[in-house]
């Protein structure tokens, strides 16, 4: 069972530093040259006084630990007032008649596939409910998980883990209710609190705990999982304390001493120091290991999602549970240096004024700012919190400034949350390119079309071409391959102002519009000063250019400062062999890090399944099956392990095994689209085509919006003489997927084969206007 231990984090050693003293060096050596000659021609003056005495020199600080937090009471005892009773103190907490919210007097919540049942034992609270084979058992309440609007509970499971059980306590309507409802979920769904995905020890303690660490042993599958101290506490935001409580004693030693003796000072970071340091819990992100690396870069320890289909809306707004961060640093105001702290009590967590005040510090009628740090060059001076600025009545929905710049979205059924990129309603940009809008889902009691006008009439043309609404346009026309669509992507790229979550994403977008010019923007983003942009475009060269090729680009990405960029950079070269040259030696290493990044997760299937194709990769084939069997041991419902296992066998002449092992998956799993479709391709190499058609056209039929399925399937079509069956296909899946090129090229070629000239010069014609770079073009 996890327990509480101090737990002290390591730091790499600084790096280059003589580098970057050296040009300070020379300048002290030019001052002091051009003070001895001046002195030199000067008339006699009174003499110096002699020089003071050496001071001694300070040790350096030893590595920080954590301290019990009840020191910092002492000396900081208004911010700890602030903090106590907040959601952040409460975060996590044992379970005890205390903390514990929920009805737990044998009462029951019966759910779309199984029951549950609350009860008490002794001074425990206990749930009887479903296991992951389906067997009803107790099971022992450790922790209570939250505090408002709903309350988790994390149980006791074997192997040391801890699951988020999937029937929570609604605290505002007193009742029990399924954060996943409508979904059927069983002992057999990935989302049953039994599986790897409700596994609290990786997806959430870290965020509910201070000082945490997981510690998996993946010999024995095990978690030791230990923390400093329940809840997010002081050292969970400022680092390790010892070195700043071994000097609270000494005043001047402190006050002299950088960062007061914590790894990172807070009270002086910049907006972007600061805004690192909450996302390493406030962001949709994937650890890099099991470590926060408190006052470090943010990419060095964790790696931020971009802005997604599946995360994000268009225009950025939030989309999937994403938390704040996202939205927040694409935000005019994080650009102009707003942190979280000009907004939030950071240790009550609490809005530090009531209704619009918190926006009125900057947005007010003297167009002035009183917060520190913030440029304030472009306020107006308007009185915002008036019907003439929002048009409605004071007091009702619409006259609070997140009504229309900060809509809310439920998650987990009734935690709204706000959506922090601070967005301008845009009904007419919404109701063309399709993403949801303020006006519009307040209104839809109205016509689009009259609430479109109605804005129009308020606030003008203007604020309808605003720099976000264009990024939103050129995304859609991405997205959905639209004429001017590989245009608009470069002018943006070409916009410095633009967010870096906002060109991080735009860059993703390159590998679907190859040319010239989309390999010369890839380049250059590799020297974005923002690493999740560089990270960003190391994968899209990879996805325009075999790895032979990838060397001078990203050779030099390799030595990297920031730990995501490196690994990703090595990883895309895996295969240059030869090619590598003189970064053979940056390459060992860097693979070597991305390798331990890895071993780092391996309670995760993705992490084994990354350590079989890197071994497989580096001619380590003893080890590719181990990793491929453990990565579905750890998640039996991880499909892409199951599928290269199959493809790994087939590859060794151990088609029997394979067939056998896809054969009991599709048996227990046949309305799986992947798993057909992987049946289709092994019968393929096999030379059933017939059987392989069917499996295929199984797979189609079961995802017929999949353009890969399609494209597959159509190519099998052509293979057996069925070209309009292809044709009709291809269509299709282009008329769902204009954005694929691969299906694109397959239909000018089925239409060229077929003689259908028309046709084909019409989708020609369609690609020169959405992609006149097109290298098939030239």
């Amino acid at each position: 069972m996890p327990t509480k231990k101090t737990v002290t984090p390591t730091h790499a050693a600084p790096r280059g530093l003589f580098h970057r003293l050296y040009p300070v060096f020379i300048a002290v050596l030019l001052v002091t040259a051009g003070a001895l000659a001046y002195l030199a021609q000067r008339p006699p003056q009174t003499p110096l006084p002699a020089p003071p005495a050496p001071q001694a020199v300070a040790k350096p600080l030893p590595a920080p630990t954590f301290v019990d937090e009840q020191q910092c009471a002492g000396c900081h005892g208004a911010q700890v007032k602030d903090w106590q009773g907040s959601h952040h103190q409460l975060a996590m907490q044992d379970a005890s008649e205390q903390t514990v919210l929920g009805d737990f007097n044998a009462t029951t919540f019966k759910g779309e596939k199984d029951t549950t049942h609350f009860f008490r034992k002794g001074g425990e609270f206990w749930v009887n409910t479903q296991d992951g084979d389906g067997t009803a058992k107790d099971f022992k309440v450790a922790y209570a998980f939250g505090v408002a609007p709903l309350q988790q509970y994390l149980l006791q499971a074997p192997g040391g883990r801890l699951q988020a059980l999937g029937v929570a306590w609604d605290t505002e309507k007193h009742r029990w209710f399924h954060i996943y409802p409508g979904q059927g979920v069983d002992f057999k769904d990935p989302l049953h609190w039994s599986k790897p995905g409700q596994n609290a020890n990786f997806m959430c303690v870290e965020c509910h705990t201070t000082g945490f660490k997981r510690n998996f042993d993946a010999a024995s599958n095990t978690f030791n999982s230990q923390w400093n101290s329940l809840g997010v506490g002081c050292q969970a935001c400022h680092g390790p304390a010892s070195n700043h409580l071994l000097l609270s004693g000494k005043p001047q030693a402190l006050a002299s001493t950088a960062n007061a003796g914590f790894v990172i000072d807070l009270a002086k970071a910049d907006n972007r120091t600061q805004v690192d340091t909450c996302a390493r819990c406030h962001a949709r992100r994937a650890p890099l290991g099991d470590d926060q690396k408190p006052g470090q870069p943010l990419l060095d320890a964790y790696l931020p999602a971009a802005l997604t289909r599946d995360l994000y809306e268009l225009d950025g707004k939030i989309k999937g549970e994403v938390f704040e961060h996202g939205s927040f640093v694409q935000s005019k105001m994080f650009a102009k240096g707003v942190r979280c702290s000009n907004c939030h009590n950071p240790h009550s967590t609490e809005l530090k004024a009531l209704g619009n005040g918190v926006c009125l510090q900057c947005h007010n009628s003297a167009g002035k700012t009183g917060v520190p740090g913030v440029d304030g060059a472009g306020l107006q001076a308007k009185n915002y919190d008036s019907p003439e600025h929002h048009h409605h009545q004071p007091g009702q929905p619409g006259s609070q400034c997140v009504d229309c710049h900060m809509p809310g979205k439920l998650f987990m059924v009734n935690d709204l949350r706000h959506d922090h990129s601070f967005s301008l309603p845009n009904p007419a940009l919404a109701q063309r390119i399709g993403m949801p809008d303020a006006c519009l889902t307040c209104h839809q009691d109205l016509p689009a079309q009259q609430v479109i006008e109605r804005f129009k009439d308020w606030y003008g043309e203007a604020e309808l071409h605003t720099p976000s609404a264009q990024y939103a346009q050129s995304l859609w026309q991405a997205r959905s391959a639209q004429p001017g669509a590989a245009a608009a992507l470069f002018s943006q790229l070409d916009d410095h102002l633009l967010a870096a979550i906002r060109r991080a994403t735009l860059v993703a977008e390159l590998p679907a519009y190859p040319s010239q010019q989309a390999l010369a923007a890839s380049s250059t983003a590799l020297r974005d000063p923002a690493p999740q942009v560089r990270e960003a475009a190391v994968n899209a060269l990879a996805a325009q250019l075999p790895a032979e090729q990838r060397v001078d680009l990203l050779g030099p990405v390799l030595r990297d400062p920031i730990l995501a960029v490196r690994i990703a950079s090595a990883h895309a070269l895996l295969g240059a062999g030869p090619q590598l040259g003189g970064y053979q030696a940056a390459f060992e290493q860097a693979i070597g890090e991305y390798e331990q990044v890895q071993l780092s997760l391996q309670e995760r299937a993705e992490a084994n399944l990354n350590l079989a194709l890197l071994y497989q990769a580096t001619g380590r084939a003893d080890q590719v099956e181990p990793y491929l069997r453990t990565a579905l041991q750890r998640d039996g419902d991880f499909l892409p392990a199951l599928v290269t296992l199959v493809q790994w066998l087939d590859a060794r002449q151990r088609q029997a095994e394979a067939d056998a092992l896809l054969a009991a998956r599709l048996k227990a799993q046949p309305q799986v689209a992947l798993l057909q479709f992987t049946q289709g391709l092994a019968l393929v190499r096999r030379g059933q085509a017939q059987a392989a058609l069917a499996a295929l056209r199984e797979a189609n039929r079961l995802e017929p919006d999949n353009a890969r399925y399609a494209y597959v399937l159509a190519l099998s079509l052509q293979d057996q003489g069925d070209t309009e069956g292809a044709r009709r296909l291809l269509q299709s899946a282009l008329d769902r997927h204009p954005e694929n090129r691969d299906v694109r090229l397959a239909l000018v070629a089925q239409l060229r084969d077929d003689g259908q000239v028309a046709q084909m010069k019409t989708l020609i014609d369609q690609l020169k206007a959405i992609n006149p770079g097109d290298p098939v073009l030239h």
